[in-house]
């Protein structure tokens, strides 16, 4: 509940940031064409600062995209997290029922009645004893 919650928003953090990129490329197309037809009609003041929106946009999208792999590096950390979360319940539960179970079991109340059982058998002669052979 809560974790899917926060991944949620993660991840729609993660669309907005694409649809950011996106738009930021899309500009950056159009700044590209009026650039080239600047530089034919030979207005290099005109392409410096074109060439200088070019550079700004490229540093922003990478920008965007190392905010994008922090997310993505977030929502993992959150998973593994979660990972040991539900490990240890799952280990706790299972010591829980090993406990439950060496109790019902009472191992030397067994193993002695093991014992008599073996002496009665052996006195019987149902069994024979592991030295005669």
């Amino acid at each position: 509940p809560l974790f899917r919650s926060w991944r949620s928003k993660l991840r729609k953090e993660q669309r907005t940031i694409d649809r950011q990129v996106r738009g930021i490329q899309r500009e950056e197309d159009k700044v590209k064409r009026s650039l080239k037809e600047a530089a034919k009609k030979g207005q290099n003041d005109v392409c410096r600062i074109l060439a200088k929106e070019v550079v700004q946009s490229r540093r922003a999208v990478s920008k965007l995209y190392a905010s994008k792999a922090q997310i993505n590096s977030v929502m993992m950390s959150m998973q593994n997290q979660l990972a040991t979360v539900r490990l240890s319940g799952s280990l706790q539960r299972s010591t829980d029922v090993m406990k439950s179970m060496n109790n019902l079991m009472k191992v030397p109340e067994i193993q002695q009645t093991m014992m008599e059982l073996s002496k009665e058998m052996m006195k019987a002669g149902i069994m024979e004893r592991s030295e005669e052979r």
